[in-house]
């Protein structure tokens, strides 16, 4: 497992060196991502998590991305589970004072693989992503027919360290690092997409509802290959989690006693 942990933090530490030592032409962009995450637990094995995010710029206040999602979860055993899922994605230019607005809608199916290794309090999880992307096609500055497609691959490691308790409701401090690939026949300069690292503070505002706040640095790799973005961004999410599993029946043996 130790070399597992040294092989991934080598990956990391390759491609962020790769993209910052090639990044001639840098932009940096300031962003705030809210998020509301809603998880219905179906039974012990199964749940449908679904998530709604609003990326804007900062200054100016503008769009810059919005996507709805939804996924089906299935608990495989021995803190192993896996999921499928779909994501409507709408990209705005990356430029905030743009001129030309044109937002273009993305379809994103995916599969995943999760693994979560409780250490006390500490928690590491490991989360292995597949999307294939439907980016719809534009002509002349506006949407066109078709779609174009390419594959994204991702890794992501996660550290969750429960800090302390706040009214009976944990206070944990959370940080991953996740590394995502471009694969396709339209992918030339950039196979490297994007390195995320982010840290964040979690709270239980109540035992279905927890808040969090954190800090995303995002450095990605533009289509041409020598451009890249360094975005600083605030995090605010809301997760909430409901229990439609069925309550077992109580004998009614047991209620006379």
């Amino acid at each position: 497992m130790r070399g597992i942990y040294l092989a991934m933090m080598g990956l990391f530490a390759t491609f962020s060196l790769f993209a910052q030592n090639n990044g001639r032409q840098v932009t940096e962009q300031q962003l705030v991502w809210y998020a509301y995450n809603n998880t219905l637990e179906l039974s012990p094995k199964w749940s449908l998590t679904s998530e709604i995010h609003e990326r804007r710029f900062r200054n100016p206040d503008k769009q810059h991305q919005f996507q709805v999602s939804s996924r089906l979860n299935y608990g495989l055993g021995e803190n192993w589970s896996t999921s499928a899922g779909f994501t409507y994605f709408l990209q705005s230019p990356h430029d905030p004072r743009a001129t030309d607005y044109l937002v273009v809608p993305e379809l994103r199916p995916h599969i995943q693989l999760d693994y979560r290794q409780p250490l006390g309090r500490l928690s590491i999880g490991h989360r292995y992503r597949v999307e294939k992307r439907f980016f719809r096609n534009t002509a002349d500055g506006e949407l066109a027919d078709g779609y174009t497609t390419s594959y994204r691959f991702s890794y992501r490691l996660g550290l969750e360290y429960r800090v302390m308790s706040i009214r009976n409701q944990p206070l944990k401090a959370r940080a991953s690092d996740e590394v995502l690939l471009n694969a396709g026949d339209r992918i030339i300069y950039n196979r490297f997409d994007q390195n995320r690292i982010y840290i964040g503070l979690n709270y239980a505002v109540h035992k279905n509802v927890n808040v969090e706040a954190g800090y995303l640095n995002c450095f990605q790799q533009r289509a041409a290959g020598n451009q890249f973005f360094s975005r600083d961004i605030i995090s605010l999410a809301v997760n909430h989690k409901i229990d439609l599993k069925k309550k077992p029946v109580a004998d009614p043996a047991d209620m006379k006693q």
